[in-house]
């Protein structure tokens, strides 16, 4: 029964690698972006994390990646740090930023595993997106983090979520069930509550973040092809997520200093 889970588990992960790929070629393919970039940034929704942010902000996101969450951020803040440990992506997104401007964002190549070049409570908020989970030495980060916002200040944060059924699927097939092999954790709930309260971060809110629907592959192909059909299909799963909040890809968790 094993062997016949770990076929059924390594042929998803088959597509699901296939269909993201080929997505992002598509979207520069297609026309839709004069970079390969994931479908994801290119449609009109505004992220769920948005709302915490407001004009006076000085911003601070950790893992910037190309940039693309954080164009969309800019007009709603006064100033973003954002930085990334992988040079290209950081060319990446000074690119962008050269053609469509959004000149209140500091693109810099820094690594997260190391101290922070940056003042005691200089930021107002941070943004921290799944780059927690790649890291080897969370809790330095996190009282970095700390020691960077300002009193009063918020962090928003996503992880992995551990416990969905289809990686518990994955486990019980005796396989690796992480969702990117180059994750060194994935949390329950419980757990990074206690990472947060263990740097002094104050809890205010946790929440889901979309269904862990296990052919998301096809999906993001979907994207390459159709941004209006992909849009409606990622609404089908923010939907899902929302009927049962455990079975999300992972948790927002939004915490005070």
């Amino acid at each position: 029964m094993r062997v016949v889970k770990q076929i059924a588990v390594r042929a998803v992960r088959f597509v699901n690698y296939l269909g993201s790929g080929l997505a992002i070629r598509l979207v520069k393919w297609t026309g839709k972006s004069p970079q390969a970039i994931h479908p994801k940034h290119l449609i009109d929704q505004k992220p769920e994390w948005l709302k915490y942010f407001h004009q006076k902000d000085e911003v601070l996101d950790i893992g910037c990646d190309n940039g693309q969450r954080d164009f969309k951020l800019a007009p709603f803040v006064r100033k973003i740090t954002a930085l990334d440990y992988q040079k290209e992506h950081v060319d990446q997104a000074q690119e962008w930023q050269k053609k469509h401007g959004s000149q209140n964002i500091d693109f810099l190549v820094l690594s997260a595993e190391n101290k922070l070049p940056f003042s005691n409570n200089q930021f107002d908020k941070i943004l921290f997106l799944d780059v927690l989970e790649h890291l080897n030495n969370r809790q330095q980060i996190m009282k970095e983090c700390f020691r960077t916002l300002k009193p009063g200040g918020l962090m928003v944060l996503a992880v992995p979520n551990s416990q969905t059924s289809w990686k518990k699927f994955q486990k019980s097939a005796g396989l690796n069930y992480y969702s990117d092999p180059n994750h060194k954790i994935e949390y329950t709930e419980e757990e990074i509550i206690r990472e947060h309260q263990k740097s002094g971060f104050k809890i205010k809110e946790i929440k889901p973040i979309v269904y862990d629907f296990p052919l998301a592959g096809l999906i993001d192909l979907v994207g390459g092809i159709s941004l209006s059909l992909y849009k409606k299909l990622w609404q089908w799963k923010y939907k899902r997520v929302n009927e049962n909040p455990s079975a999300s890809i992972g948790f927002m968790v939004v915490s005070e200093k």
